[in-house]
């Protein structure tokens, strides 16, 4: 399973996780359960993802939550599970739990301004191949399946228009995989995981996995508490402590949760 890191962190991770009477399991959706899609909306799980998420959470001693950059109102993911699952959207401003609540956080005047202002944009980035994505405080344009002078005109369009605008103060301009974000300040994947700990106890094993230029701040919040994981089919410059492939790594590591969680440990 392991493709790189330290094995020793899997090692000390894995038993502290069979000596554990719970834990907090915590995934990003796109690149990382399921495969790209251009089409955000037909993305599913990889095969056999699904029913070892089900089997973790009917355990019953594993909070698992989905942290993922998606408009959760828009275009939640489609995870297949039985169960339901704790999962925050649009890189920690949304949340919605498992009983249907929901919550978002709001952002200032300025932030909505700049947005505006951004969005100006999209019939440019349309036309160079692109598209736009409207997600509570922040902006993403995307380009994923575009060539590389689409790209180059996106981000010039982008990047140009961020500067024009003296933006900079107001939003954040982010890259991921496939496109640029501009968000308001304040909140990204890293806060998830600093307000999850926050409401965790601190013996408590947490992993994070994810593939995502905006799941390093993930990473980065988690050192010294859990296990951050890469989930990729290449490996890339990380903060995570190991690299896994998926499909196989991803469900060989989901196994040795459920394995290691379904242990008695009275």
């Amino acid at each position: 399973m392991l493709e790189l890191g330290e094995p020793g962190a899997w090692a000390r991770f894995a038993r502290a996780l069979t000596e554990a009477r719970y834990g907090v399991l915590l995934l990003d959706f796109d690149g990382t359960l399921a495969p790209f899609c251009t089409d955000v909306a037909a993305a599913r799980p990889y095969p056999g993802i699904a029913d070892a998420l089900d089997a973790i959470m009917e355990n019953g001693r594993t909070r698992l939550v989905v942290v993922t950059g998606r408009y959760l109102r828009d275009c939640p993911p489609e995870l297949g599970t039985r169960a339901k699952p704790e999962i925050w959207g649009s890189h920690g401003r949304e949340r919605l739990l498992p009983d249907g609540r929901y919550e978002v956080a709001p952002i200032d005047e300025f932030a909505v301004r700049g947005l505006t202002i951004a969005d100006a944009w999209t019939p440019a980035v349309q036309t160079a191949g692109g598209r736009s994505e409207a997600k509570p405080g922040s902006l993403a344009f995307h380009w994923r399946g575009a060539g590389a002078a689409q790209i180059a005109r996106i981000r010039d369009i982008v990047s140009k228009g961020f500067n024009h605008e003296a933006l900079e103060g107001v939003l954040e301009l982010h890259d991921f995989d496939g496109g640029m974000e501009l968000r308001a300040p304040g909140l990204d994947k890293g806060d998830v995981i600093r307000a999850i700990l926050a409401e965790t106890a601190a013996d408590t094993p947490v992993a994070y996995l994810g593939d995502d230029l905006t799941d390093e701040d993930a990473f980065n919040a988690l050192v010294g508490r859990g296990l951050s994981v890469l989930v990729r089919p290449q490996a890339r410059k990380t903060a995570a402590d190991l690299w896994i492939r998926p499909p196989e790594g991803l469900l060989a590591f989901l196994h040795t949760w459920h394995q290691a969680m379904a242990q008695d440990t009275t």
